[in-house]
């Protein structure tokens, strides 16, 4: 089974703002990746997600030593292993370190391990176990954006671009449970909410987007769009 190490896909994010809201504790932050509009649906994987496949042992050091090349463990376990392994980890069968057993030994992600009787000094090779870290798309865990929507203009309290309005107006548009939110102006720049100089009363995936003008020291806000990013699997 393969493990996630780990996989940040939300952080904290509230624009500097006077006010007091309940919101604030749920504000979270957007990934800032703007992927072509014009391609509405596009898995996107954050970078930092990572993960190990299964333990292999497929040799013993009985005979030569301890072969456990990665052309030898793809052949005898097919689509168990990525494509582009980032790392790779060694340990004893009894769960030692390389360094802990003193073999002198060659390990990398292209060739994978190797432990030869021959070169070693003062013991024989012990018995070996590896595994290979990989990155998306191998791990999963990808997210999907889905349209932008801009339903709301500042025209009359502000912009409110929430959850419960635009799945009441696109059904079965948004996944039931947004992972992510992105906000941007409706306009061609598309520049960031977070960097409008607009004080934003709500920024998260649960309750959706708000722009208050009572928040702002010109009474206005900018118009704005919003698109959420739900698990590739939607």
């Amino acid at each position: 089974m393969i493990k996630l190490l780990s996989i940040a896909i939300i952080a904290g994010l509230l624009a500097e703002s006077n006010q007091q809201s309940a919101n604030n504790s749920d504000n979270r932050m957007m990934f800032p990746y703007h992927i072509d509009p014009i391609k509405p649906v596009k898995c996107y994987y954050p970078t930092n997600m990572q993960c190990w496949t299964d333990w292999f042992d497929r040799d013993d050091p009985s005979g030569t030593g301890d072969w456990e090349t990665l052309s030898s463990l793809r052949s005898e376990n097919p689509g168990k292993i990525c494509s582009n392994p980032v790392q790779i980890d060694v340990r004893t069968t009894t769960g030692l370190s390389v360094a802990a057993t003193g073999n002198v030994v060659s390990a990398d992600v292209t060739t994978g391990f190797v432990c030869k009787n021959k070169e070693q000094t003062t013991t024989r090779c012990h018995d070996y176990r590896v595994r290979f870290s990989c990155n998306p798309p191998f791990c999963g865990g990808g997210v999907c954006w889905t349209r932008w929507f801009d339903r709301d203009n500042p025209s009359g309290t502000g912009d409110w671009e929430v959850l419960s309005s635009l799945r009441a107006e696109n059904p079965g548009v948004i996944c039931a449970y947004p992972l992510l939110i992105e906000a941007v102006t409706a306009d061609a720049s598309m520049t960031p909410a977070i960097n409008t100089g607009d004080n934003i009363f709500a920024y998260n995936p649960t309750t959706g987007f708000v722009c208050r003008k009572m928040d702002q020291p010109s009474n206005m806000c900018r118009d704005y769009k919003v698109r959420f990013g739900c698990p590739c699997s939607y």
